[in-house]
């Protein structure tokens, strides 16, 4: 038996790299004598490569470089799914997207290189409406330069993970994508203002 099951599966890269710009926070892993380093960073996608940026003082900042292997994790709008949603009788599961990369990482020296890849990243993340524009001659960029360290990760290996209840019926996989929606819009609400009430109360 394949697992995953092929339909859920999505091999086209094109879904992919909208889920990578969609949802740049990446979990990137590495491995140091078979203990995993992980660490959440933005990463940019650019010509079947990810730009990022790691602090020099994180210990993964170290694998980071030098073509050793990484593994990158996006992840998507997730939710469970209750039967309820369905219009055919069905049984409770999960959805996701989630995209699974693997890599050659390679340290980029430049400091110029690094700078103009935290205003590239910026004006990126700033899109579409540019509030904040990171200028060249910004005197805190420019200090904390020797903190930062510039990599960039050459994809070797995607899988797309898109279960979407792609098995069901068109009429209830219209219901699963309508519940991914309203799911995601009010549990952020609701899982917010639980935090903020434990965080305010501390």
């Amino acid at each position: 038996m394949n697992y995953p099951p092929k339909h859920h599966q999505d091999n086209d890269r094109d879904h992919m790299i909208e889920v990578i710009k969609t949802y740049p926070l990446a979990t990137v892993i590495s491995v140091d004598n078979k203990t995993p380093l992980i660490t959440h960073l933005p990463l940019i996608y650019e010509n079947g490569k990810l730009i990022g940026h790691i602090d020099i003082y994180n210990p993964q900042a170290k694998l980071l470089k030098d073509n050793n292997d990484v593994t990158i994790l996006f992840t998507g709008p997730q939710c469970y799914i209750s039967p309820s949603i369905y219009g055919t009788t069905q049984l409770p599961t999960w959805n996701y997207i989630k995209v699974h990369l693997k890599g050659k990482v390679q340290a980029i020296e430049s400091k110029e290189s690094l700078k103009q890849s935290l205003i590239t990243m910026t004006e990126f993340l700033e899109a579409p409406d540019h509030k904040y524009v990171l200028e060249p001659n910004n005197p805190r960029l420019n200090r904390n330069l020797n903190y930062i360290e510039m990599f960039e990760i050459t994809i070797t290996d995607w899988e797309g993970k898109f279960k979407l209840s792609q098995d069901k019926k068109p009429s209830d996989r219209n219901f699963a994508r309508k519940e991914l929606i309203r799911a995601n819009q009010e549990s952020i609400s609701q899982f917010l203002d639980k935090v903020f009430t434990i965080t305010n109360n501390k």
